[in-house]
């Protein structure tokens, strides 16, 4: 890729790795803008991030991630600032524009999405090279200025240093800078290494948390508009249902009330209030369609019938991971181990409801919405609207908790129908709680069969592991599904490991009974390294060995995961700790996203329920570009996935759920929250994901616990009454 059509002397393409960034010196908005729009024509990929040095030496730098609290707004501009060496305090960022040409995540193939752990992941080379070449081009800059060689030079806080000691401000460079002839190749050897960071892995303040801690901060729900309605959506209770009729007068008879509108899949009233628009849906009479399968297919004997398919081995499903002969290894093991776990399906329940603003003029629409991946905003607008996507304007807001909730786009398909139904008029779409557990897309239910063999020395020498899950990919991304053999790699996330098992297959069962199954924090791991982890402890007992001890020997190619299990183990003096009377110490290990974490917990029982006291975890997620930060992920995390362990589920009655707000779907109250301890263990490598990393132990720890304070081995989510 190269750069050759030169925008102006100040702006340029930089390029590097099929990637690209923009480069602009003192522009103004309007000609930074111009250049963005002009550079897509030289990316082969989508790139990342664009800089703008202003002649004042204030920097702005875009961030690709849709920030939902986990931080990506000072974590991916941070990567820019660090290879450019940029002062901090003169940088400013904002949200980069939805185009996923130009600013779409390898990691997601391309697409503007945020989530699954992959952004830091995703960006973290590209956007390094990306700002070391730019520092290049500033040095050259300064050179020619200075008339020295470019070699004499270095750079620190904004500002190029001579060997005399004579110095320009990245300021007087964009004053006088001209595009050069032939930009300055750069490659991951000339990236600093760790010893030499001066921004990663330092507690840089979030660039989100001022505006949210004043109150200033806007989010989906904030937007506002000039002569803006308001619409509330009626669909069916159960999923997959259409209305056959409907009787709106009622409805339509409510002062303020501006229109009712028959949607594909149910009823939408717009009104001059959420209100009055609320209302007026409850007024509506809507005869639903009968023809869902999740009426008949979703009960508790589902359950029943999900658990059966993961024992019957006759039914191979298909091979998500196959490694060596894993029945041979069985049959010949001098012992097996088996068990079977189930889970239930939860809710996501974001603190702010799905919604969406949406304006259409003509053939073009501007939504704002609080959205996890503008790249399926656009598709469902297009998909449902019928915009052509070039003429759809996303503008991703702040959000209060995605979870993998907001990849998905429905609520965008609302507003977008309702605008283009009611064109110059803004439309914002807001759904109620009721609204969002009854349309979720669930954490699927699962059953998982698992059969573990070891030799005469105990040592685990095959795993087969077998997994009943709704499809994910199945739904949202069918060609990927198709195209991967049936392999649902968001359901089965987390079934691969390290541990030391040459042969291991990982088999999928996929079933279709009609309640859409959708992205949730760590969704996979969740529940696989639940299984995983509960029989592995259960192994180790069952050889008579300690199961930290059997699961370090069983790391023995992973020193980083040795690393954090005996570090966690140090923490929480496993084998040494004086416990209260009725107390248990239970352990679990996570390798998901590149991260690997070591967990032990504190639990007892309060009238036959885990109460968890304390939680120690040590974490090894490569580069940690905020350690702070990684330490309220990691907090945010466990109490999530705690929630999840010993509370949350979903109920059907012919389809319709049974929890339909928080009166009747438990979290976990302030009362139950334990003790956190976080111990960050930075190493010299690529940083893995962090925002999902503490869930996946939590359940297993717990389990593991109890089974030392009981004796019973609990397999099932969540963790039942004993």
């Amino acid at each position: 890729m190269s750069a050759h059509h030169t925008l102006s002397r100040r702006s340029f393409v930089l390029s590097s790795g099929g990637m690209a960034l923009g480069l602009s010196f003192g522009l103004t908005q309007t000609e930074l803008a111009l250049a963005q729009s002009q550079s897509a024509t030289n990316a082969n990929f989508a790139p990342n991030s664009w800089i703008n040095i202003a002649a004042d030496g204030k920097v702005t730098l875009m961030s690709p991630g849709a920030e939902m609290g986990q931080g990506t707004m000072t974590a991916m501009p941070m990567l820019l600032a660090e290879e450019m060496d940029l002062d901090w305090a003169q940088v400013t960022v904002v949200q980069a524009p939805s185009n996923p040409k130009l600013y779409g995540n390898p990691r997601f193939g391309g697409g503007m999405t945020t989530g699954a752990s992959r952004t830091v992941q995703g960006y973290y080379e590209p956007l390094r090279l990306a700002g070391a070449q730019a520092r290049l081009v500033i040095v050259q800059a300064a050179a020619q200025s200075m008339g020295v060689p470019a070699s004499e030079l270095r750079t620190e806080a904004s500002r190029v240093i001579h060997t005399s000691g004579r110095a320009m401000t990245y300021a007087e460079v964009a004053r006088v800078a001209q595009a050069p002839a032939e930009l300055p190749k750069v490659d991951k050897s000339m990236l600093k290494p760790m010893s030499q960071f001066r921004l990663i892995g330092k507690d840089i303040p979030r660039v989100d948390v001022p505006a949210k801690s004043s109150g200033q901060a806007q989010y989906g729900m904030d937007q506002r508009l000039p002569g803006m309605l308001w619409a509330s959506v009626l669909r069916a209770p159960v999923q997959g249902e259409t209305p056959d009729s409907v009787d709106d007068a009622a409805a339509r008879a409510i002062p303020g009330v501006k229109n009712v509108l028959r949607l594909p899949y149910g009823v939408a009233v717009v009104a001059d209030s959420f209100f009055t628009a609320k209302n007026a849906r409850d007024k509506l009479k809507v005869v639903w369609s009968q023809k869902s399968k999740a009426r008949v297919q979703y009960s508790d004997q589902m359950r029943v019938e999900y658990t059966k398919r993961a024992q019957d081995l006759n039914d191979k499903g298909v091979d998500f991971l196959k490694h060596g002969d894993v029945g041979q290894k069985l049959a010949g093991a001098a012992k097996t181990f088996s068990a079977t776990f189930t889970t239930e399906i939860v809710s996501h329940i974001c603190l702010e409801p799905m919604n969406c603003t949406a304006r259409a003029e003509g053939d073009t629409i501007e939504v704002w919405v609080p959205s996890q991946s503008a790249s399926f905003v656009i598709g469902a607008v297009s998909g449902a609207a019928g915009f052509k996507p070039e003429n759809i304007k996303v503008n991703i807001t702040l959000m209060g908790g995605g979870f993998g909730r907001r990849v998905e786009a429905d609520y965008a398909a609302d507003a977008a129908l309702v605008a283009k139904a009611m064109p110059g008029t803004p439309i914002q779409v807001i759904w109620t709680r009721e609204d969002d557990m009854t349309h979720d897309k669930y954490r699927p239910m699962t059953s998982q069969h698992l059969v573990a063999g070891v030799d005469a020395n105990g040592k685990m020498v095959g795993l087969l592991h077998r997994v009943v899950s709704e499809g994910i990919y199945a739904r949202v991304a069918p060609p990927l599904f198709k195209a991967s053999g049936g392999k649902d790699s968001p359901v089965l996330e987390g079934a691969e490991i390290t541990y030391d098992i040459a042969d291991h297959n990982v088999q999928f069962m996929i079933e279709e009974r009609g309640i859409q199954a959708g992205f949730w924090r760590a969704v996979g791991p969740g529940y696989t390294k639940f299984a995983i982890e509960s029989l592995i402890d259960e192994v180790a007992r069952g050889v008579g060995a300690d199961p930290l001890a059997y699961r370090i020997d069983m790391l023995g190619k992973n020193p980083r995961g040795q690393a954090v299990l005996k570090a966690v183990g140090d923490m929480a003096q496993w084998g040494k700790a004086k416990l209260p009377k009725g107390h248990a110490l239970g352990l679990a290990f996570s390798d998901a996203w590149n991260t690997y974490c070591g967990m032990v917990v504190q639990v007892s029982l309060v009238d036959g329920r885990p109460l968890v006291h304390k939680v120690w975890t040590a974490v090894d997620c490569g580069h940690a570009l905020q350690p702070r930060n990684v330490q309220a992920q990691m907090e945010g995390s466990i109490i999530f996935g705690l929630s999840a362990a010993l509370h949350e589920r979903m109920d059907f009655r012919a389809g319709e759920p049974v929890q339909t707000n928080l009166n009747r779907y438990t979290v976990l109250r302030a009362h139950e929250t334990p003790e956190v301890w976080v111990k960050v263990m930075p190493t010299d490598n690529h940083p893995g994901g962090v925002g999902e990393v503490g869930l996946p132990p939590v359940a297993p720890a717990i389990s593991n616990a109890l089974a030392t304070l009981t004796g019973k081995r609990l397999r099932a989510l969540p963790l039942p009454v004993i």
